[in-house]
């Protein structure tokens, strides 16, 4: 087997400077449309289209969070107050409820940072609009 540190692999591996020789289909160089791929494919769409979304496109995500928070939060204050009762199993409840309010708690509180994060990023991405605007304006005349 020939290492890659080989110097007879390494100057095949090269295309030559003319461009007479072709590269390997794997290591070929991107075509023109990576651009217009790059902008479907993206997890944000919203940067690259100018279209208006509405409240719940942009905060479903902590609220959802923030309503499996509380339902897990509540969740572990009654096997929490279960814990204080009588049961066979009053270990495990003492376990497991400091746990489920621990983690209920958890995301309740990071969707409630989540929602100003998203307010900021809102407030910045107008800004930023509004001066690509002026730019355009001013330097296309």
């Amino acid at each position: 087997m020939v290492s890659s540190s080989d110097p007879a692999v390494m100057e095949n591996s090269l295309s030559s400077p003319n461009g007479s020789e072709k590269s390997p289909p794997s290591k070929e160089l991107l075509t023109s449309n990576t651009a217009s791929t790059l902008c479907i494919s993206s997890r944000s769409e919203s940067v690259w289209t100018n279209t208006s979304r509405s409240k719940w496109d942009i905060y479903h995500k902590p609220i959802i969070v923030m309503s499996v928070g509380a339902a897990v939060f509540l969740f572990g204050t009654v096997i929490t107050t279960l814990s204080c009762f009588e049961f066979e199993n009053k270990a495990v409840y003492k376990m497991c409820g400091p746990a489920f309010l621990s983690m209920g708690l958890m995301l309740l509180v990071c969707g409630l940072v989540w929602i100003p994060i998203i307010r900021k990023k809102q407030k910045q991405r107008q800004k930023s609009q509004f001066l690509q605007s002026l730019k355009s304006f001013f330097f296309n005349r």
